[in-house]
Order: structure tokens, then sequence, then C-alpha cells
């Protein structure tokens, strides 16, 4: 779902050529990735605790307080980007550190909004403004947000069955532009910021019918609105300011990391998590967020945060986010551990016809009669320890990830007769079986199913009910049949059975 939500910043990037040449770095610089997700518990609490510990080290430097509270409110937030990353290249989404750091970090992306909501609120207009005056422009806010919800929840799956018709994907590249243009205007006339248009505009994509659809067509421009962003971000930058206030910087980036680190582990700690997890979350989420970007310049937009002060805080982010990659390495010193291996992959022997995705239970004994008869298969797994396992017993099986359709090209997705989807998380699956889809056509496809109701949904993507085989149907159907037949029953009654469930099974599904 958070991938969903990212449309919204490589879109809006393209806004460059709507607005006028001062207005670019304002805009792109607001728009970042965004995910939709619910956690309160541990999220919230390591979020107030780390505004409050950063936001009174802004007070003790002498910040005034509204301007204390948006620093500390920007430098609590981590990094969705690199954090998941490193996630998805360690495999552990499923693990207690992912789930636990991945809450989080949705709950953080969800924060934004009443974070801009709150520099609206205490941005100087010029004139003491009454409560009435505030309640009024909250209302008026409020009232464009119910619009836009409703917009995408009635309109947009008409709009885009419409576009869909005409089978032309600049047009349907085009209407989902057109959403966040609207969106970010609407949100611009109610005196709310670009960026929260562009967050309700990818929440709107992202529950759209069409959303598979709308993301094909925008990935190839991905690479582009994410540069313009980060370009934006470069051109927002006082220099000058930076280069006057490099120590202060370079003292800053290690301190407010540190409060961060401490923020996230004593938190975790209060709610049970152990010491391990909590000490790796505090060192993987220490760094500052892109959400800073967004929300620093839309406090200097809004005459909130000083030019110079904004330059500062921008390059303490960006200082952190660059020295994240080292985060890792320095958890591992700090508990004793070895540096995790990493596998450098060669693709130029994957010329299979056949290629499994997935080398796990499931997946090995798939190949097992292809490979006794013989068949070219190519292997693929993101498990480091399963490979370096297949490598004792002669097999080769080579590493990366399914979900990335660059790494299924170079496994041979393209020429690859029969692609079959092998992997033990079912949402996993789902993602593979949609890359499959849209990008390798030509390969016949088969996917392992967790359970029926993974099976609906795989069904629900458009793959064949003839393609689609649970993990456990047939073998407990075998055991079934074995018990039939310790009852006395016969064989040929024991298999009547077995086939009537199996028959009365697939009509359900069909």
């Amino acid at each position: 779902m958070q991938k969903g939500h990212q449309r919204a910043a490589w879109i809006i990037a393209a806004l460059n050529g709507l607005v006028g040449q001062e207005e670019l770095a304002k805009v792109i610089v607001e728009i970042g990735a965004f995910g939709l997700d619910w956690m309160i518990g541990k999220a919230l609490g390591r979020r107030v605790v780390c505004a409050v510990l950063l936001t009174t080290a802004a007070l003790l430097v002498g910040l005034e307080w509204r301007v204390a509270l948006i620093v500390g409110l920007g430098l609590a937030l981590s990094s969705t980007a690199l954090v998941m990353r490193g996630i998805d290249e360690g495999g552990e989404r499923n693990s207690t550190f992912g789930q636990t750091a991945i809450a989080v970090l949705l709950f953080e992306d969800l924060a934004i909004v009443p974070f801009l909501l709150l520099v609206t609120l205490l941005a100087p207009s010029g004139e003491e403004a009454t409560l009435a005056d505030n309640l009024q422009a909250t209302a008026i806010g409020l009232a464009a947000i119910m619009a836009l919800i409703l917009v995408g929840r009635y309109a947009l799956d008409p709009i885009f069955r419409i576009i869909a018709r005409t089978r032309t994907p600049e047009l349907m590249t085009a209407a989902a532009l057109g959403v966040v243009v609207f969106a970010a205007l609407i949100m611009a006339a109610a005196g709310l910021s670009y960026a929260m248009g562009a967050f309700i505009a990818g929440v709107m994509l992202a529950e759209s019918s069409y959303r598979h659809e709308v993301e094909a067509d925008i990935e190839p421009f991905r690479g582009l609105f994410m540069g313009l962003f980060f370009v934006a971000v470069g051109l927002s930058l006082d220099l000058r300011a930076v280069a006057d206030n490099w120590l202060v910087i370079m003292l800053a980036v290690p301190v407010t990391v540190a409060l961060k680190g401490l923020g996230a582990y004593v938190v975790n700690r209060l709610f049970g998590t152990p010491h391990p997890i909590a000490l790796r979350i505090a060192f993987a989420m220490g760094q500052h967020g892109e959400f800073g970007f967004v929300l620093f310049a839309a406090a200097s937009s809004a005459m909130l945060l000083p030019q110079e002060l904004s330059s500062i805080v921008v390059a303490i982010v960006t200082l952190s986010m660059a020295l994240s990659s080292q985060s890792e390495r320095a958890y591992r010193m700090v508990v004793r551990q070895p540096e995790r291996e990493t596998i450098d992959e060669d693709y130029t022997d994957a010329e299979g016809s056949v290629l499994i995705v997935g080398f796990g239970r499931v997946g090995q004994l798939v190949a097992l009669p292809l490979l006794v008869e013989g068949v070219n298969v190519t292997l693929l797994d993101h498990d480091a320890d399963r490979i370096r396992e297949a490598k004792r017993f002669n097999k080769r099986v080579h590493f990366g990830d399914g979900m990335r359709a660059d790494v299924l090209a170079a496994a041979g997705a393209e020429t690859a007769k029969v692609i079959v989807v092998a992997t033990d998380d079912p949402d996993t699956t789902l993602e593979i079986v949609r890359i499959v889809q849209r990008k390798f056509p030509g390969a016949k496809l088969l996917a392992r199913a967790h359970d029926r109701i993974h099976a609906v949904r795989l069904a629900s993507e458009g793959v064949p009910n003839d393609a689609i085989l649970r993990e456990t149907w047939l073998s407990a159907l075998a055991l079934g049949g074995l018990a039939l037949r310790s009852l006395g029953y016969a064989d040929g009654d024991a298999d009547d059975v077995v086939n009537r469930l199996r028959t009365s099974d697939v009509e359900r599904l069909d």
C-alpha cells in the first residue's frame, strides 16, 4: 500500500511545467512518498518522545517556540525509503524487527497530515487571528478534504473506466496527473499546502480499481520525478547559509540522530520490545527523513521558518540520510555481530525455460520433477542462507528479489516458457504475479496459493483457476482418502469421494 501512495510524489513533480519558475522548488519539494496504514501504540509513543526531545533541543539553542516545534517535528520523522530498502534487502518484512519498523514508518507518514495543518495554524497572518478565524479556516480545510475524499470514492473509478476503454496509456497517465493537480489546487485554494493535496491524491489513486494500471503507466517516469524532487530540494537551499553554519550542521547531525535513536529505544523497551530489536530499530530509524523536506518547505513558504534556518535543517536532514547507510554496520559493531554476508549475483547462466521464484519447501518440490526430466530450470530466491544451503547440494540458486521487474528480467523471465511463483508470503506472491502479468505476459504463469482465500485473491488478479494450486489441498485430500480406506472403504469408493470434493471445489472457485 505504501508504494501506491508514492505515486503522489512521482506525479506531482510534473507540476514544474504547470507553475511559474519561482514556484518550482516550493511545489516539488513538498511532495514525497506517502503511505496509508494505522498503528497507535509504539508508533505514537515514539513520535511523541522523539518530538519532545528534539523540540527541547531546539528551544535550548534559542529558537522561538513555534519554530522549535516545527523543527522538532520535522527532525523526528524517519526516512521511509531508506529504512524500507534495508528491510527489503535483508528479506525481513515478516520479522519482528521488520513489522515493528514498518508500522512506525507508516504511522509517521500519516503524521505529515496534521503536521502540515499545524504549519497553517501556526503561520503568521500579518494580523492577530481570532478563535473564530482559526475555526473557520479549519472548517474550510476539513470541508475541502472531505470533498476530495468523496470525489475519489464516487467519481474516480467511473472516470478511469471511460479512459481505460480508449486503451491509450498516455491518457491514463494524463488522468492520474490531472487528479494530483486538481487535488493540489483545491488544497491550495482552501489555504492548505500542495503536499496535502498530493497526499490525498495518492490515497485516491491507490484505492482506485485501476491502481495497478496507473502504477504501470507511471513507473517509467519514477526515476525522473524522484530526481526532480531531490534537485528541487537542492534548489531550495541557501548555500551561503549552509557554508556559514557548517560547524553547527556537523555538530547537530550526531546530536539529533542520537536523540532520535534514544527516543526510539526507550519507547520500544517500554512497550516490551526485546533489547536487541529495540536497539536495532534505534539504529535503523535514527536518520531524518524525506518528509522533513516537505514540512520545512511548507513552513518556509508560510513565513514560519526563516530561510536561513530552513536551509540549515534541510542540510541536517540530507547529511543524516547520506550517513544512514552505515547504521547497520554501526549496530553490528555495538552488538559485536559479524557483517552480514552479501551475494554478488551473476545471471549470465539464467537461461531456463522454467523460472521458479521462491526456493523454499514448495519451490524445491516443484523443481524436483523438472530437474529429474532434465528440464532447464532457473531458480530465484531472496534468502542468502537458503542459497548457501543449496550450494552444499550442488544446486544453483540465483539471489534476487522477485518483486523487482528488473531482477525477473535478468533471471530470464522474458524468455521463460513457464514462470512458477512459489514464495512463502501471500502478499509477496500477489505482487510478483502482478509484475509477471504486466511485464512478462508471454510466459505461462503458475502460482502457489497459501489457502483458499489467497487462491480467490489470485483468481481476482486474473490468474486462471487451473494455474493456482493451494499448498495443502492435494496432500490433505490424499490423507482424507487414506483415512476412508482405513475405515474399510474400497479404493474406488474413497477415490470417488475425493474426486467429488475436488470437482466441487473447482466449481465454487469458478
